[in-house]
């Protein structure tokens, strides 16, 4: 079901995880050894206001455009919802768009799974929603399963600036104005062995090896995040860019944050209406 495919990666690329340090202290800390003298230090400043200033919003309306690659060949998909992050996992709802605008779905996504609805052709056994619980992702997916709960339950978009901050390798590129917003855009770097262990909350140190390892084979290096801060300290927009050294696999995407505050009330279809992946795994029905 490519439709929930596509909900599941938005997920999880809709917020890179960063260090749940906002205090310019992970791997890179301290500004001038990389480099960039005062430059670097008032640019790790002006991130870790914005950490702050991000996390205490709760929510807000994300638009956004996810190109993944995989074996050289890129799925699209767009999305328009909104997403609340204020305790207790991730929680929100989104319109989905893929290939072009020949697949859409509704997803409504809360702290233990993710709910799909395809505009057309519904779930199996004639149900209308998919549910994707996440700890059965975990299970079946093993330790990119894992990575996929994590991020999925501990998501915000403030981490995104937090996973910049705690690299210390970040440099402002001057003011832009974006969608009518005047911005300051900073953009930095991060090893994938480092982005690995530092957007992971809760994984085993066996999990974050086998993971470091998956990366390596699949030619990954190193992920591109840049990062557009308006006057108020808040996150506008988010590009980040990880890609193989074939090209063959990798991630663009691109995320637009409105409306911080926004009331966000989302619950679960009704049991009636919903077929659980999970069950369909276990008795043999197999899962696109």
């Amino acid at each position: 079901m490519a439709a929930a495919a596509a909900g599941i990666a938005l997920m999880a690329g809709l917020t890179a995880c960063g260090s749940e340090k906002a205090d310019g202290g992970g791997s890179g800390g301290g500004g001038d050894s990389k480099g960039g003298g005062s430059a670097v230090q008032n640019a790790l400043t002006a991130l870790k206001k914005a950490s702050t200033a991000t996390d205490k919003q709760n929510s807000a309306k994300v638009e956004g455009v996810n190109k993944q690659t995989s074996q050289g060949k890129t799925m699209e998909t767009n999305m328009d919802g909104a997403f609340d992050w204020s305790g207790g996992g991730m929680k929100g709802e989104a319109d989905l768009t893929m290939a072009g605008g020949a697949q859409s779905a509704e997803a409504r996504y809360l702290p233990d799974a993710m709910y799909v609805h395809p505009s057309t052709g519904g779930a199996p056994g004639g149900k209308k929603w998919m549910k994707y619980d996440y700890d059965a992702l975990a299970k079946q997916g093993g330790a990119s399963g894992a990575m996929l709960k994590d991020q999925m339950q501990n998501n915000n978009p403030a981490r995104s600036v937090q996973l910049v901050l705690a690299s210390g390798k970040v440099k402002a590129l001057g003011s832009e104005t974006v969608r009518g917003k005047k911005t300051t855009h900073y953009s930095g770097t991060v090893s994938v062995s480092e982005l690995t262990r530092m957007q992971s909350k809760d994984l085993s140190e066996k999990d974050l090896q086998a993971l470091e390892q998956q990366f390596k084979q699949q030619g990954l290096k190193k992920e591109k995040i840049d990062l557009w801060i308006d006057e108020n300290d808040l996150l506008v927009k988010k590009h980040e860019v990880a890609k193989s050294t074939d090209g063959a696999t990798g991630i663009d995407a691109t995320n637009y944050y409105t409306d911080y505050g926004t009331p966000v009330n989302v619950t679960a279809p009704p049991a009636g209406e919903t077929s659980d992946a999970a069950e369909l795994m276990k008795s043999g029905g197999g899962l696109s």
